[in-house]
């Protein structure tokens, strides 16, 4: 056991310190959300660039379960578990893209693509999950009572908690929206043996019924409410960090949805600032669909006086972008708080607006999921404000695989998508097996 130290503690500031072997997810003084604490004094025996050094060396690491770009951060968030119980698919290490063409498009000098969509099960949920999972299962061999792990999900957080939870042997169960996931994000849980539960409802009553089916403490909870997961996603900040050389970017931009991203993001920016590794914060930029937007109304109330008393859920209406179809995020504080200690903004996309930036930047080869389409989206209107200038170093949050939305993709470009034009489709030109026909055809198309 090391002299690191972690454990639950609400964030509104009431006194208590939980475990993080207890099945807790809120305060028992006041009812808010927990957070993962680290006590810092441990931690600054190593000064910024002793753990620089460190974690630019682990990087090289190919041997378990330094190899995941989670473990090799193992002090700054699960620091006293132990190799055994690490369930992991050696996730992170995702690449930073340098996005030169589709930047001069946006009038941006500098752009890049967190590509955390490079995953074992294709999306940034697995960062979360890794450590979860790994708690759970490190619970369970010292005598927690815990039948399943199951979670609310739009698809990602399915397809991560499946995957991560027949690594581990743990049953799994998740909640789905009924005809409101894509069927590769549907299919990936069903293969995995999930209990699959498809309801006739939409992402928030998904979440409202699995909070009901984990209360008794025997399914442990896995949704973002749950501050382990922050944990895992934090280490976004501090990869995108090292692979600029420990250099801020000037502006991350980062779709939200429960919003759990948003202030795991902000952890591992303070983390590293606590701790010598850097010196000043990056801004944030939250982007959201215009038809899943309660952040961004909040925003343009002003974040100074939000309140949650004051907060106001939204009914969240159909979007390309489904895994932010969710009008009550759970995280709704967490992430106000990363945006008033970021200088944060917030703005929102229409779905005509999504699809035609998905198309612009899979055109400059990005092949970008819908999420990520919100965020290029919201992005191109903050500069076209000039909230961000042509000289920021921007860095975009691209949080799942293009691939797990192909159906999409294909009806933008046979323009057969519900309420869009397809102003940039592309598709095959049919031709006979003939040299002539094929020649007078590339005449006409070069």
């Amino acid at each position: 056991m090391s002299n690191y130290q972690a454990y639950f503690r609400c964030i509104s500031g009431c006194a208590g310190k939980h475990s993080l072997d207890e099945v807790v997810y809120h305060c028992p003084t006041c009812g808010n959300l927990l957070e993962v604490h680290h006590e810092l004094t441990p931690l600054q025996e190593q000064n910024g660039t002793q753990w620089k050094k460190k974690f630019d060396e682990r990087r090289q690491d190919y041997r378990f379960p330094m190899a995941s770009g989670i473990w090799s951060k193992k002090e700054w968030i699960l620091p006293n578990i132990e190799d055994q119980d690490i369930v992991t698919t050696f996730e992170g290490f995702t690449p930073l893209l340098p996005a030169e063409r589709f930047a001069r498009s946006l009038d941006l000098s500098e752009l890049y693509i967190k590509q955390c969509g490079n995953t074992h099960t294709g999306s940034f949920k697995d960062l979360g999950m890794t450590v979860l999972v790994s708690q759970v299962k490190a619970m369970i061999r010292k005598g927690k009572k815990i039948r399943a792990v199951a979670a609310a999900s739009t698809g990602d957080t399915s397809a991560a908690l499946s995957a991560y939870a027949a690594l581990a042997g743990i049953p799994s169960l998740v909640f789905l929206p009924r005809n409101k996931v894509s069927i590769a994000q549907l299919i990936q849980p069903v293969a995995n043996g999930a209990i699959v539960l498809s309801l006739d409802t939409d992402f928030d009553g998904c979440m409202a019924m699995v909070k009901k089916i984990t209360a008794d403490n025997s399914i442990y909870l896995a949704n973002s409410m749950n501050s382990l997961r922050v944990e895992g996603q934090k280490s976004i900040a501090i990869e995108m960090v090292q692979q600029l050389g420990w250099q801020v970017p000037d502006w991350v931009v980062i779709p939200g949805g429960n919003l759990g991203n948003v202030s795991a993001l902000g952890k591992g920016f303070q983390m590293m600032l606590d701790l010598g590794l850097i010196q000043k914060k990056p801004r944030i930029a939250v982007a959201q669909a215009q038809q899943a937007n309660p952040l961004y109304r909040a925003f343009q109330k002003g974040l100074d006086n939000f309140s949650l008393p004051a907060f106001e859920a939204v009914q969240a209406q159909k979007t390309l972008a489904s895994a932010i179809q969710i009008g009550n995020p759970v995280s709704i504080e967490k992430a106000v708080k990363t945006l008033l200690s970021f200088q944060g903004v917030v703005e929102e996309a229409t779905e005509q607006e999504i699809a035609d930036i998905s198309a612009r930047a899979d055109r400059a080869g990005l092949f970008v999921c819908p999420h990520t389409a919100v965020t290029l989206a919201a992005l191109e209107k903050l500069r076209q404000q000039q909230v961000i200038q042509k000289q920021d170093q921007v860095i975009v949050i691209s949080t799942a695989h293009g691939l797990k939305f192909s159906e999409q993709k294909v009806q933008y470009h046979e323009g057969t998508l519900e309420q869009i034009t397809s102003s940039y489709k592309n598709q095959p030109v049919s031709l006979p097996n003939d040299e002539k026909a094929v020649r007078e055809a590339l005449a006409s198309l070069l």
